[in-house]
Protein backbone atom coordinates (compact mmCIF):
# COMPACT_ATOMS: atom_id res chain seq x y z
CA UNK A 1 0.00 0.00 0.00
CA UNK A 2 1.56 3.27 -0.72
CA UNK A 3 2.04 5.78 1.80
CA UNK A 4 0.36 8.98 1.51
CA UNK A 5 2.96 12.02 1.73
CA UNK A 6 2.77 15.64 1.58
CA UNK A 7 5.45 17.84 0.59
CA UNK A 8 7.44 20.04 2.60
CA UNK A 9 5.72 23.46 0.55
CA UNK A 10 2.31 22.51 1.07
CA UNK A 11 3.07 21.53 4.39
CA UNK A 12 4.76 24.77 4.94
CA UNK A 13 1.58 26.59 3.41
CA UNK A 14 -1.06 24.43 5.75
CA UNK A 15 0.80 25.15 8.79
CA UNK A 16 0.68 28.82 7.53
CA UNK A 17 -3.22 29.00 6.67
CA UNK A 18 -3.95 26.75 10.12
CA UNK A 19 -1.97 29.63 12.37
CA UNK A 20 -3.65 32.32 10.67
CA UNK A 21 -7.35 30.86 11.58
CA UNK A 22 -6.04 30.38 15.10
CA UNK A 23 -5.23 33.76 15.49
CA UNK A 24 -8.47 34.99 14.51
CA UNK A 25 -9.61 33.34 17.75
CA UNK A 26 -7.30 35.60 20.07
CA UNK A 27 -8.50 38.88 21.95
CA UNK A 28 -7.38 40.91 19.17
CA UNK A 29 -7.60 38.87 16.18
CA UNK A 30 -9.75 39.14 12.88
CA UNK A 31 -12.67 37.40 14.15
CA UNK A 32 -15.12 36.92 11.86
CA UNK A 33 -14.73 39.86 9.90
CA UNK A 34 -13.87 38.88 6.67
CA UNK A 35 -12.42 42.78 5.81
CA UNK A 36 -9.91 42.89 8.48
CA UNK A 37 -8.94 39.09 7.43
CA UNK A 38 -8.09 39.86 3.91
CA UNK A 39 -6.55 43.01 5.50
CA UNK A 40 -4.15 40.69 7.40
CA UNK A 41 -3.08 38.27 5.27
CA UNK A 42 -2.23 40.57 2.88
CA UNK A 43 -0.66 42.65 5.09
CA UNK A 44 1.53 39.41 6.43
CA UNK A 45 2.38 38.48 2.86
CA UNK A 46 3.96 41.90 2.36
CA UNK A 47 5.90 41.25 5.27
CA UNK A 48 7.19 37.85 3.93
CA UNK A 49 8.03 39.63 0.72
CA UNK A 50 11.32 40.82 2.15
CA UNK A 51 12.19 37.94 3.92
CA UNK A 52 11.70 35.41 0.89
CA UNK A 53 14.11 37.61 -1.25
CA UNK A 54 16.45 37.51 0.53
CA UNK A 55 16.18 34.03 1.24
CA UNK A 56 16.42 33.22 -2.53
CA UNK A 57 20.18 33.46 -2.20
CA UNK A 58 20.11 31.06 0.53
CA UNK A 59 18.03 28.57 -0.82
CA UNK A 60 21.03 28.74 -4.10
CA UNK A 61 23.52 28.06 -2.12
CA UNK A 62 22.44 25.52 0.32
CA UNK A 63 21.27 23.54 -2.37
CA UNK A 64 24.43 23.48 -4.01
CA UNK A 65 25.41 21.50 -1.31
CA UNK A 66 29.12 21.04 0.21
CA UNK A 67 27.68 23.20 3.76
CA UNK A 68 27.19 25.95 1.53
CA UNK A 69 25.79 28.99 3.38
CA UNK A 70 25.60 32.84 3.26
CA UNK A 71 26.22 34.25 6.68
CA UNK A 72 27.39 37.37 4.68
CA UNK A 73 23.77 37.88 3.47
CA UNK A 74 22.16 40.39 6.32
CA UNK A 75 25.06 42.90 5.85
CA UNK A 76 25.03 42.96 2.27
CA UNK A 77 21.48 43.54 2.36
CA UNK A 78 22.35 46.70 5.16
CA UNK A 79 24.96 47.60 2.73
CA UNK A 80 22.76 47.58 -0.80
CA UNK A 81 19.78 49.54 1.03
CA UNK A 82 22.39 52.31 2.30
CA UNK A 83 23.52 52.59 -1.18
CA UNK A 84 20.34 52.88 -2.67
CA UNK A 85 19.10 55.53 -0.26
CA UNK A 86 22.27 57.72 -0.89
CA UNK A 87 22.25 57.27 -4.71
CA UNK A 88 18.88 57.67 -5.13
CA UNK A 89 18.13 61.08 -2.82
CA UNK A 90 14.56 61.02 -3.83
CA UNK A 91 14.99 61.40 -7.54
CA UNK A 92 12.84 58.57 -9.39
CA UNK A 93 15.48 58.65 -12.04
CA UNK A 94 17.79 57.13 -9.90
CA UNK A 95 15.81 54.29 -9.15
CA UNK A 96 17.11 51.86 -12.28
CA UNK A 97 20.55 53.07 -11.64
CA UNK A 98 20.50 52.21 -8.07
CA UNK A 99 19.48 49.25 -8.61
CA UNK A 100 22.29 48.30 -10.97
CA UNK A 101 24.74 49.35 -8.43
CA UNK A 102 23.30 47.43 -6.05
CA UNK A 103 22.80 44.36 -8.05
CA UNK A 104 27.16 44.78 -8.94
CA UNK A 105 27.73 45.43 -5.07
CA UNK A 106 25.72 42.19 -4.11
CA UNK A 107 27.35 39.80 -6.56
CA UNK A 108 30.79 41.26 -6.00
CA UNK A 109 30.43 40.28 -2.67
CA UNK A 110 29.28 36.96 -3.19
CA UNK A 111 32.27 36.45 -6.19
CA UNK A 112 34.29 37.11 -2.96
CA UNK A 113 32.67 34.60 -0.93
CA UNK A 114 32.83 32.21 -3.95
CA UNK A 115 36.69 32.42 -4.57
CA UNK A 116 37.24 32.15 -1.09
CA UNK A 117 35.16 28.58 -0.75
CA UNK A 118 36.08 27.55 -4.25
CA UNK A 119 39.97 28.01 -4.14
CA UNK A 120 40.95 28.78 -1.13
CA UNK A 121 39.27 26.50 0.51
CA UNK A 122 37.68 27.93 3.44
CA UNK A 123 34.90 26.63 4.72
CA UNK A 124 31.46 28.61 3.69
CA UNK A 125 30.42 29.37 7.37
CA UNK A 126 33.58 30.88 7.91
CA UNK A 127 34.12 32.52 4.76
CA UNK A 128 30.57 33.82 4.97
CA UNK A 129 30.94 35.23 8.30
CA UNK A 130 34.59 36.94 8.01
CA UNK A 131 32.90 38.67 4.81
CA UNK A 132 30.12 39.71 6.69
CA UNK A 133 32.49 41.27 9.36
CA UNK A 134 34.25 43.19 6.69
CA UNK A 135 31.27 44.11 4.99
CA UNK A 136 29.64 45.65 8.41
CA UNK A 137 33.22 47.27 9.19
CA UNK A 138 32.97 49.18 5.56
CA UNK A 139 29.35 50.19 6.55
CA UNK A 140 30.78 51.97 9.65
CA UNK A 141 33.87 53.74 7.70
CA UNK A 142 32.11 55.12 4.92
CA UNK A 143 29.29 56.22 6.81
CA UNK A 144 30.15 56.81 9.92
CA UNK A 145 26.82 55.33 11.31
CA UNK A 146 25.12 58.15 9.68
CA UNK A 147 24.25 58.66 6.11
CA UNK A 148 21.88 61.40 3.94
CA UNK A 149 19.37 60.37 1.29
CA UNK A 150 15.84 59.84 0.53
CA UNK A 151 13.82 56.80 -1.11
CA UNK A 152 12.35 58.10 -4.16
CA UNK A 153 7.85 58.69 -3.95
CA UNK A 154 7.92 55.81 -6.93
CA UNK A 155 9.52 53.35 -4.73
CA UNK A 156 7.36 53.73 -2.14
CA UNK A 157 4.22 53.74 -4.05
CA UNK A 158 5.14 50.61 -6.02
CA UNK A 159 6.50 48.33 -2.82
CA UNK A 160 4.85 49.97 -0.03
CA UNK A 161 1.21 50.83 -1.11
CA UNK A 162 -1.41 48.86 -2.85
CA UNK A 163 -1.07 48.57 -6.41
CA UNK A 164 -4.03 46.57 -8.38
CA UNK A 165 -7.26 45.47 -6.53
CA UNK A 166 -5.83 46.61 -3.19
CA UNK A 167 -2.76 44.01 -4.02
CA UNK A 168 0.84 45.77 -2.75
CA UNK A 169 3.31 46.26 -5.51
CA UNK A 170 5.89 44.19 -3.51
CA UNK A 171 3.11 41.24 -3.27
CA UNK A 172 3.08 41.87 -7.23
CA UNK A 173 6.87 41.89 -7.80
CA UNK A 174 7.22 38.98 -5.09
CA UNK A 175 4.80 37.03 -7.73
CA UNK A 176 7.46 37.75 -10.64
CA UNK A 177 10.11 37.44 -9.06
CA UNK A 178 9.58 33.74 -7.60
CA UNK A 179 8.46 32.68 -11.66
CA UNK A 180 11.76 33.52 -12.17
CA UNK A 181 13.68 32.07 -9.56
CA UNK A 182 11.46 28.84 -10.66
CA UNK A 183 12.35 29.08 -14.36
CA UNK A 184 15.81 29.37 -12.78
CA UNK A 185 15.98 26.02 -10.89
CA UNK A 186 14.10 23.77 -12.96
CA UNK A 187 14.31 25.01 -16.64
CA UNK A 188 17.72 26.10 -17.07
CA UNK A 189 21.29 24.53 -17.18
CA UNK A 190 22.10 26.52 -14.26
CA UNK A 191 19.31 25.00 -12.44
CA UNK A 192 20.04 21.33 -13.27
CA UNK A 193 23.60 21.34 -12.66
CA UNK A 194 23.50 23.41 -9.20
CA UNK A 195 21.23 20.45 -8.21
CA UNK A 196 23.61 17.96 -9.56
CA UNK A 197 26.36 19.39 -7.93
CA UNK A 198 24.28 19.60 -4.00
CA UNK A 199 23.67 15.49 -4.72
CA UNK A 200 27.50 14.80 -5.67
CA UNK A 201 30.00 16.87 -6.79
CA UNK A 202 32.52 14.24 -7.79
CA UNK A 203 29.93 12.47 -10.18
CA UNK A 204 29.03 16.01 -11.54
CA UNK A 205 32.91 16.53 -12.27
CA UNK A 206 32.79 13.14 -13.81
CA UNK A 207 29.82 14.17 -16.16
CA UNK A 208 31.57 17.44 -17.16
CA UNK A 209 29.85 20.23 -15.03
CA UNK A 210 32.47 23.04 -14.18
CA UNK A 211 32.12 22.71 -10.63
CA UNK A 212 34.15 25.67 -9.49
CA UNK A 213 32.76 27.96 -11.87
CA UNK A 214 29.29 27.08 -10.87
CA UNK A 215 29.96 27.04 -7.25
CA UNK A 216 31.25 30.41 -7.85
CA UNK A 217 28.39 31.69 -10.32
CA UNK A 218 26.11 30.38 -7.29
CA UNK A 219 27.58 32.74 -4.54
CA UNK A 220 27.61 35.57 -6.85
CA UNK A 221 24.26 35.53 -7.71
CA UNK A 222 23.12 34.85 -3.85
CA UNK A 223 25.17 38.10 -3.80
CA UNK A 224 22.94 39.91 -6.04
CA UNK A 225 19.71 38.67 -4.67
CA UNK A 226 20.95 39.93 -1.06
CA UNK A 227 21.27 43.27 -2.73
CA UNK A 228 18.20 43.18 -4.36
CA UNK A 229 16.59 42.64 -1.18
CA UNK A 230 18.55 45.63 0.19
CA UNK A 231 16.63 47.65 -2.16
CA UNK A 232 13.21 46.49 -1.84
CA UNK A 233 14.02 46.77 1.84
CA UNK A 234 14.95 50.34 1.96
CA UNK A 235 11.57 51.41 -0.20
CA UNK A 236 9.35 49.63 2.00
CA UNK A 237 11.12 51.25 5.31
CA UNK A 238 11.93 54.50 3.14
CA UNK A 239 15.01 54.64 6.13
CA UNK A 240 18.39 52.74 6.99
CA UNK A 241 20.27 52.18 9.83
CA UNK A 242 23.82 50.48 10.31
CA UNK A 243 21.99 46.96 11.19
CA UNK A 244 18.66 47.38 9.16
CA UNK A 245 19.55 43.77 7.75
CA UNK A 246 20.75 41.88 10.68
CA UNK A 247 17.62 40.76 11.57
CA UNK A 248 16.51 38.65 8.34
CA UNK A 249 19.90 36.81 8.35
CA UNK A 250 18.88 33.61 10.86
CA UNK A 251 14.91 33.77 9.49
CA UNK A 252 16.54 33.76 5.49
CA UNK A 253 17.76 30.19 6.14
CA UNK A 254 15.24 29.03 8.63
CA UNK A 255 12.87 30.17 5.68
CA UNK A 256 15.00 27.40 3.11
CA UNK A 257 14.67 24.85 6.12
CA UNK A 258 11.01 25.19 6.85
CA UNK A 259 10.23 25.46 2.46
CA UNK A 260 12.00 21.81 2.62
CA UNK A 261 15.17 22.47 1.42
CA UNK A 262 17.94 19.54 2.19
CA UNK A 263 20.58 21.36 4.33
CA UNK A 264 22.67 18.49 2.72
CA UNK A 265 21.85 19.98 -0.47
CA UNK A 266 20.49 18.62 -4.06
CA UNK A 267 17.08 18.91 -3.36
CA UNK A 268 15.27 21.71 -2.94
CA UNK A 269 12.52 24.51 -4.35
CA UNK A 270 12.40 28.38 -3.92
CA UNK A 271 8.07 27.86 -3.57
CA UNK A 272 8.95 25.86 -0.52
CA UNK A 273 11.15 28.98 0.54
CA UNK A 274 8.26 31.45 -0.22
CA UNK A 275 6.43 28.89 2.24
CA UNK A 276 8.24 29.19 4.77
CA UNK A 277 8.85 33.17 4.86
CA UNK A 278 5.38 32.99 4.68
CA UNK A 279 5.02 30.61 8.15
CA UNK A 280 8.26 32.78 9.66
CA UNK A 281 6.44 35.87 9.42
CA UNK A 282 2.98 34.66 10.43
CA UNK A 283 4.62 33.13 13.56
CA UNK A 284 6.29 36.68 14.58
CA UNK A 285 3.00 38.37 13.80
CA UNK A 286 1.19 36.09 15.79
CA UNK A 287 3.49 36.30 19.01
CA UNK A 288 3.59 40.25 18.39
CA UNK A 289 -0.29 40.45 18.52
CA UNK A 290 -0.16 38.30 21.53
CA UNK A 291 2.88 40.72 23.26
CA UNK A 292 5.63 37.96 23.73
CA UNK A 293 9.01 39.61 24.42
CA UNK A 294 11.42 38.74 22.01
CA UNK A 295 13.17 36.25 24.57
CA UNK A 296 10.28 33.93 23.81
CA UNK A 297 9.47 35.13 19.73
CA UNK A 298 13.07 33.51 19.47
CA UNK A 299 12.50 29.94 21.48
CA UNK A 300 9.09 30.30 19.56
CA UNK A 301 10.62 30.21 15.80
CA UNK A 302 13.62 28.31 17.06
CA UNK A 303 11.22 25.22 18.16
CA UNK A 304 9.70 25.32 14.97
CA UNK A 305 12.21 25.30 13.07
CA UNK A 306 13.51 22.21 14.61
CA UNK A 307 10.16 20.77 14.91
CA UNK A 308 9.68 20.70 11.05
CA UNK A 309 13.62 19.73 10.10
CA UNK A 310 12.33 16.50 12.35
CA UNK A 311 9.16 16.21 10.94
CA UNK A 312 10.61 16.49 7.29
CA UNK A 313 13.36 14.16 8.37
CA UNK A 314 16.31 15.95 6.56
CA UNK A 315 18.76 14.57 8.85
CA UNK A 316 17.89 10.95 7.67
CA UNK A 317 18.49 12.28 4.48
CA UNK A 318 22.19 13.73 4.53
CA UNK A 319 24.00 12.39 1.70
CA UNK A 320 28.00 12.92 0.32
Amino acid sequence: MKRFRISPPAAALILAVTLFLLSGLLPNGFGSDLGIAKAQATNIVRLAVFLGVIAAGQTLVIISGSEGIDLSAGSVVTLTAILAYVLIKGNDNMVLPAIGVVLLVGAVIGLLNGIGVTFLKISPFVMTLGMAGVVKGLIIILNHGNVSGKVAPIMTTIIARPVVFGIPGAILIWVVFGLFMWFLLERTPFGRNLFAIGVNRVTSTLSGIRVPWLNIATYSLAGALAGFGGFLLVGNTGVVFISLGDPYLFPSIAAVAVGGTLLSGGKGSYWGTMSGAIVLTLITSLLTTMQMPESVRRMVLGGTLLLLISIYGRQRALRQ
